[in-house]
């Protein structure tokens, strides 16, 4: 879908509403230069825009295919396609969302191919023509006004990026386990967005030294710089989420072995409880056997008291002075 097609020339646009395809490309030749913006188009309206303004089919082809990375390529006939990553943090859904921008830049002409929610030019577009004086050097003003909206986009994911890890953080530092798959989903967000903005460090030193006009070189640099202060920043979230990760994963540890310290106790004392019941239970079951001898000679009460209750007081006693004397080893091994 085409957004907007406009022409340029002595830093003014020279009409209102947007023109078709095939007048922009035959005002391409009468000077000035041309900005074509379009919106996840079909194959039929690029096939139509190659034809009208010679792309190359291979150039047209790779703005159809969603990239990872940015890049440039250059193209026969001095042209260039610049291909840019852009973000947008979604605060309902609490992820960042990623679109692309191929940018075909000529000496007559600027065509724009957005892909993805995330990649408005619309503001770059109305800031550029409020600046005459950058208008007048020509297309490569556009492509400076592009990467300055796309770079000027990454400032609030940083931000919201930041107060998310900050939020994991500290729930993982108050000794708090924080949902594993939460701080995955984080990280390989960062990571996504890290491969969106360090990349374009080195498109962009490519922009400034093909840069047509010294003029803009102040500006291209300045978008450098913001550029570089953003890659910093999300290489440090990178690197904080992996030590996050780490302290959660030793949170866990920690937690699992108080339960496993807990179940051990609690198998101890079963475990002695058995012990203590297992002669208890030999005893009884001893004499509650109605053996001939038994019937005949227990008969009086001592009988009863010196076999019967003293068979279970000897184990009870012989058990607490052997789990005495363990105790006492135990302590001395520690």
């Amino acid at each position: 879908m085409i957004i907007d097609c406009a022409y340029y020339r002595d830093g003014l646009r020279q009409h209102v509403e947007a023109m078709s395809v095939e007048d922009a490309a035959t005002h391409c030749k009468t000077g000035g230069f041309v900005w074509l913006g379009m919106f996840e188009p079909t194959a039929d309206e690029l096939k139509q825009v190659r034809d009208s303004f010679g792309l190359h089919e291979l150039a047209v082809e790779d703005a159809q295919t969603f990239h990872l990375r940015p890049k440039v390529e250059p193209y026969e006939g001095d042209v260039e396609l610049v291909i840019l990553r852009t973000a947008r943090y979604d605060d309902e859904r609490e992820e960042v969302d990623f679109g692309e921008v191929s940018v075909f830049v000529g000496p007559a002409f600027v065509i724009t191919v957005r892909q993805g929610v995330a990649s408005d030019l619309h503001g770059a577009r109305i800031r550029l023509e409020q600046r005459p004086e950058l208008l007048e050097t020509g297309t490569s003003s556009v492509l400076w006004a592009i990467l300055d909206q796309v770079v000027d986009g990454y400032g609030p994911v940083v931000a919201e990026l930041e107060r998310d890890i900050e939020q994991v953080e500290q729930t993982v530092f108050a000794g708090a386990v924080a949902p594993t798959e939460q701080i995955y989903s984080l990280r390989r967000e960062v990571t996504d967005f890290y491969r969106a903005v360090h990349p374009l460090l080195a498109v962009l030193a490519t922009v400034e030294r093909g840069a047509r006009e010294t003029k803009l070189l102040p500006y291209f640099r300045d978008v450098h710089d913001h550029l570089v202060l953003v890659n910093e920043e999300v290489a440090a979230q990178r690197d904080l989420l992996t030590t996050v990760l780490e302290a959660n994963m030793a949170v866990i540890g920690v937690e699992q072995t108080k339960v496993s310290v807990r179940q051990n106790a609690t198998i101890e004392q079963l475990t002695i409880l058995a012990t203590v019941f297992l002669p208890l239970t030999f005893v009884t079951g001893f004499f509650g056997q109605n053996f001939g001898w038994l019937v005949d000679h227990i008969g009086a009460e001592w009988d009863f008291v010196v076999l019967g209750i003293g068979g279970l007081l000897l184990p009870c006693v012989a058990l607490f002075l052997w789990f005495r004397r363990q105790r006492a080893v135990r302590r001395q091994a520690t």
